[in-house]
């Protein structure tokens, strides 16, 4: 059983979601907009979001954008949108999975099944996790809390997963496939949504893909993180000389 909070402004479409996910014994909740939306997971726990895009007062994927700012409660797109470029932007954007309307209440529950498996197993695993350490880098899984040589990162929930991922394997080169299945939980997908998170990590790590610190590409093989060179100016003490 979980706790699922329906965001759809059709309220036919609302009350056939709402019908099945109760026989299927969830606790379930239900809004209409994107702003009431907001205020029920600020007040309420919930285990999984199905947000229409649709959306009478914002956009949903305007909506989304808020969402992310306060939780990392999984998010279920509803769409009628079937572009996919828009599906990867959502993806990137911090959405968990989409369903592309119409679809069968059936489609709905098998992936709801899917982001809850993949959710709770994470919460299963993240409490023995240890803090890691690579170079001035301190990931905290635990409390999900980032920081570089001592100033705390912003990032977004995936951004952390990613960094995470990859700093409990520093000097480590990970294949995008293994990416892809271990963060995204896919077996398959497109190397942009990686290219994507990679470029907003460097930003905020404060490195760029010409001049890496911390997060290095190999090209057709997969992504390392691991600490700066010794030569590095930011982290040579003042006055050394570069190493030779």
């Amino acid at each position: 059983m979980a706790s699922v909070l329906v965001v759809e402004d059709d309220q036919f479409v609302r009350s056939a979601l709402i019908r099945h996910l109760t026989d299927a014994a969830h606790t379930v909740r239900s809004v209409g907009t994107a702003l009431e939306a907001l205020r029920e997971v600020a007040h309420h726990r919930f285990d999984v979001v199905v947000l229409d895009l649709g959306l009478p007062d914002l956009d949903g994927s305007e909506a989304l954008k808020m969402l992310r700012g306060i939780t990392d409660v999984p998010v279920i797109i509803a769409t009628a949108r079937d572009d996919e470029t828009e599906i990867v932007r959502l993806l990137n954007a911090g959405a968990d999975d989409y369903l592309t309307k119409p679809f069968s209440v059936e489609h709905l529950s098998a992936r709801m099944a899917a982001v809850l498996r993949r959710s709770r197993a994470s919460g299963g695993e993240v409490p023995a996790a240890p803090v890691l350490r690579v170079g001035g880098l301190t990931v905290d899984p635990l409390r999900r809390q980032a920081e570089l040589d001592g100033v705390r990162l912003d990032l977004t929930r995936r951004e952390f997963d990613l960094l995470a991922f990859l700093a409990g394997r520093p000097g480590v080169v990970v294949p995008r496939r293994e990416l892809l299945a271990e963060v995204w939980q896919q077996s398959y997908g497109d190397d942009q949504t990686i290219d994507v998170h990679l470029s907003w990590l460097r930003r905020k790590l404060g490195e760029t893909a010409a001049r890496p610190r911390y997060l290095h590409t190999l090209r057709g093989v997969g992504v390392k993180l691991e600490p700066p060179a010794a030569d590095d100016p930011a982290v040579r003490p003042p006055g050394a000389e570069p190493a030779r």
